[in-house]
């Protein structure tokens, strides 16, 4: 299809297909939202979107890589192969507070437009079921394990307060942090003991020390998970999870070092040993494919949505960052109009099952299928896209 071809055709075809199972999609979503499962453990989430796209004619291959919780559908044998990523795990204790039932009705949404149109428009569309975003590092493993080879361009679209083209996003990795000290009766015999809680204390306060001196789009933030047996007691284990951020992987790995010293330091004041355990691999910055942006945001704005000024120190990370950097991809947010309820709140748990929730399954949807298809219908940036392989 040449360059100046006329899409409205396609985009139309594609719409109406969406617009078959719009219901059956938001009921999607909503179920998800009612049955929260946390990381690799959304067993009924993915059968639930596999049956679905069973029933729309695409091939669903489950437990791929290894990963009980991960699929791949696939519709269509044209040579620009497009991926979907569907996410769909929740958080601990808030349930879907990030809004991962949106995420995996739209793309599904998205692929069901898009298969209407692969025969004409030469496209192969898959959709990736990604268990793990939050803290497991999904994508990273299918990347890994070749889920993605042959993949053109991938895209997804998140939830979030307002809606966001190119969505800042750094680099980050997780680590349980555990120390070793000894028990010992904490009012009679305190000599004895080697308080494991004193040297998270001592690591605490030296990352507080450390952050006047970092980047700005540094962070570094964690939580207690285990602080001792009881009061009466020298704490001989303590157990913490901390979550370290850099602009860049290269940005992180320097503040990863930085704040590696501060732990070793609270078990050099205190005498106990420390144990450090990545959570998952690093996740990297997202690269925006800036041809991918642009469609995304005239068809979003085709649909009504707006992008008002976004705070860019606003940054969050995801594995979607790794996938951005082998193929080219586009992760834009899709505003529910929730703020002042932020991700992560429980207050925006409760957003994303709203009639503003429901509408950002249907725009978001039809936002990424109408950005495929500019991207097929536009020789220069389907020849770059197909170059990539």
């Amino acid at each position: 299809m040449p360059a100046d071809s006329d899409v409205s055709a396609p985009k139309a075809a594609a719409r109406a297909a969406f617009e078959r199972v719009e219901s059956e999609l938001v009921e999607l979503s909503q179920r998800i939202h009612a049955h929260p499962e946390i990381k690799f453990e959304e067993e009924r989430a993915c059968a639930w979107l596999g049956e679905a796209l069973t029933g729309y004619g695409f091939d669903v291959e489950s437990g791929i890589c290894g990963l009980p919780t991960a699929f791949q559908a696939r519709v269509g044998s044209g040579p620009l192969n497009v991926v979907v990523c569907a996410e769909y795990d929740a958080l601990p204790g808030i349930g879907h507070a990030c809004g991962h039932n949106i995420i995996a009705a739209s793309s599904v949404g998205a692929a069901v437009a898009l298969a209407e149109v692969a025969d004409d428009l030469g496209l192969t569309v898959r959709v990736m079921g990604t268990p793990a975003e939050e803290g497991g590092g999904g994508k990273i493993i299918l990347l890994k394990g070749g889920a993605f080879d042959g993949a053109h361009l991938a895209m997804m679209t998140h939830p979030a307060p307002i809606d966001i083209v190119a969505w800042p996003i750094i680099a980050a990795q997780q680590f349980c942090i555990r120390y070793h000290g000894k028990e010992a009766h904490a009012s009679a015999f305190p000599e004895l003991g080697r308080n494991a809680a004193d040297a998270l204390t001592v690591a605490g306060v030296a990352i507080g020390l450390l952050r006047q001196h970092i980047h700005a789009g540094d962070r570094v933030h964690g939580i207690v998970t285990h602080g001792g047996e009881a009061p009466n007691i020298v704490p001989a284990h303590t157990e913490a999870e901390y979550i370290i951020r850099g602009k860049t992987v290269a940005d992180f790995e320097i503040m990863r070092d930085r704040v590696m010293r501060c732990f070793e330091a609270g078990a050099l004041a205190t005498g106990t040993t420390l144990e450090v355990t990545p959570r998952h691999e690093p996740y990297s910055e997202m690269r925006h494919d800036p041809d991918l942006s642009a469609a995304y945001r005239r068809n979003a704005e085709a649909l009504g949505r707006t992008f008002p000024h976004f705070d860019p120190r606003a940054a969050g990370s995801t594995d979607m960052g790794n996938v951005s950097l082998a193929i080219p991809s586009i992760h834009p947010a899709i505003g529910i109009n929730s703020y002042p309820a932020v991700n992560h709140q429980p207050e925006f748990t409760a957003h994303c099952a709203s009639p503003a929730g429901d509408r950002a399954v249907i725009d978001g949807a039809i936002a990424l299928a109408w950005s495929a298809i500019d991207c097929a219908a536009d020789d220069a940036v389907r020849n770059r896209l197909l170059a990539k392989t």
